[in-house]
């Protein structure tokens, strides 16, 4: 059972700004990150299900967040189905993410109250998957489908959509800076932020200033700009 609300994820996912995404087969590999990434100001953190038994370590890492880092609201990623959206949220996930729109998966999660975040790839989709009671969409993959500019255009006509661009968004104040300027609400930031040079050294404490800086980042430029 998921240890926070829906409305409780959802606002902590928008005032963090961004989101760490990672996946790592080793439970002790996965619990460093997850420090890393609390220890530089995340408290939502999304481990995606891309291995197999990928289930286990998160089940076994989100055992761990209660005991060392009970603030961390640990969510799940890369889901496309409903069966597995279950598995995950039996284990405690606090939010699903999708790189597509599963109304299964919707409805599942609203019967649990559990925050869905599905990948969109146009104004259709997004509007979709709003109707499906999505609060923040995935625009996945974030650069390919248009970029800033893309959530830009979108937010004209649909000024109440809360976007979530994940793909090409880069640990940088430049790319930060275009995403969040353009309108998007947060921002999902896998291997750019986690990067597979800062795992393989094992150099935890970079990773815990990688994390800082991008929440830092994000905060100058609302408060620069108001968004």
């Amino acid at each position: 059972m998921a240890r926070y609300m829906r409305m409780e994820v959802l606002n902590a996912i928008y005032a963090q700004g961004v989101v760490p995404v990672f996946y790592n087969r080793d439970l002790e590999t996965a619990v460093h990150i997850m420090r890393a990434c609390a220890d530089g100001g995340a408290r939502v953190i999304e481990f995606t299900n891309r291995g197999d038994f990928a289930w286990r370590v998160f089940c076994d890492l989100n055992k761990n967040c209660e005991r060392e880092r009970p603030e961390v609201m640990l969510g799940v990623g890369s889901i496309i189905d409903a069966p597995t959206a279950a598995i995950y949220i039996g284990c405690g996930a606090n939010f699903v993410v999708g790189p597509l729109i599963n109304p299964e998966v919707a409805r599942l999660c609203n019967r649990r109250k559990i925050a869905y975040s599905p990948g969109c790839g146009s104004v259709s989709e997004i509007s979709a998957a709003e109707e499906l009671g999505v609060e923040i969409v995935k625009v996945f993959p974030g650069k390919e489908v248009g970029g800033p500019s893309f959530v830009k255009s979108v937010l004209g006509p649909m000024p109440w959509t809360r976007i979530m661009p994940t793909g090409g968004v880069e640990p940088t104040e430049a790319s930060i800076r275009s995403w969040i300027e353009a309108g998007a609400a947060c921002l999902g930031m896998g291997s750019n932020l986690i990067t597979k040079a800062l795992v393989d050294r094992r150099d935890w404490d970079g990773l815990t200033r990688q994390v800082a800086t991008c929440l830092e980042i994000v905060k100058s430029v609302r408060a620069q700009t108001g968004v």
